[in-house]
């Protein structure tokens, strides 16, 4: 297991010390153990997918919210098991991540994870989105991974974002040309792609950067 991070890690061009890694170690060997009594991820999950569509994808983020000069706040709407919430929390203590959750078994995991690994930087919502509450603009990020279509969770999302809040799209290879197609320029900006391959299978991935255009900006297109 460590290994099969350790090479994803390299060939993602990421470097974490040796202590995130225990630490990302123990979260997956965690994972595969508790998946055996409830549905954390799809069964017959191979070890080398587990690390890599789950860990190793999840941690394509943390260039886009790392070692930056202002603090992070990200908010993980539809976590699961994690993804990419915790995997970001475990890997940089210095990032403030709120999960929201709505299913207990998954909550259950989280909070023993979340034990496990001394993550004082994590919050656990167990509740749906539209019950939470957040005030607009708390988060300086907000993502969700396999959650929904764009265009229907930046619709979701919308109330919460404030005039810096970024929002990462994890998207399949096609991600952009989606985007396009569904003409949400008219009511958010694009601010960036990053085009990416998941190191094992090859699988392409795409992060679109998106913010919420202002009232007086609505209907314009850059």
């Amino acid at each position: 297991m460590e290994e099969l991070f350790r090479l994803g890690l390299e060939k993602l061009g990421l470097d974490l010390p040796g202590e995130r890694l225990a630490d990302l170690v123990r979260y997956a060997t965690a994972l595969e153990k508790w998946s055996r009594k409830m549905n954390l991820v799809a069964r017959n999950t191979s070890r080398q997918d587990l690390v890599e569509k789950h860990f190793l994808d999840s941690l394509t983020l943390l260039p886009l919210v790392g070692s930056g000069d202002i603090p992070v706040h990200l908010l993980d709407v539809g976590t699961g098991a994690g993804f990419p919430g915790l995997v970001l929390a475990a890997a940089d203590p210095d990032l403030r991540i709120t999960l929201v959750e709505p299913r207990q078994k998954r909550v259950s995991f989280l909070g023993h994870v979340i034990r496990e690994l001394g993550c004082g930087n994590v919050r656990v919502l167990n509740r749906r989105l539209e019950e939470c509450g957040f005030e607009q603009g708390r988060f300086t990020h907000v993502t969700g991974r396999a959650l929904a279509a764009p265009e229907a969770f930046l619709d979701m999302v919308a109330p919460l974002l404030g005039a810096e809040t970024r929002v990462i799209l994890m998207q399949g290879g096609s991600g952009l040309a989606h985007w396009r197609d569904q003409g949400l320029e008219t009511r958010f900006r694009l601010l960036g792609v990053h085009d990416l391959c998941l190191p094992f299978s090859g699988d392409k991935r795409q992060l679109l950067v998106v913010e919420k255009r202002r009232p007086q900006e609505r209907g314009q297109v850059d």
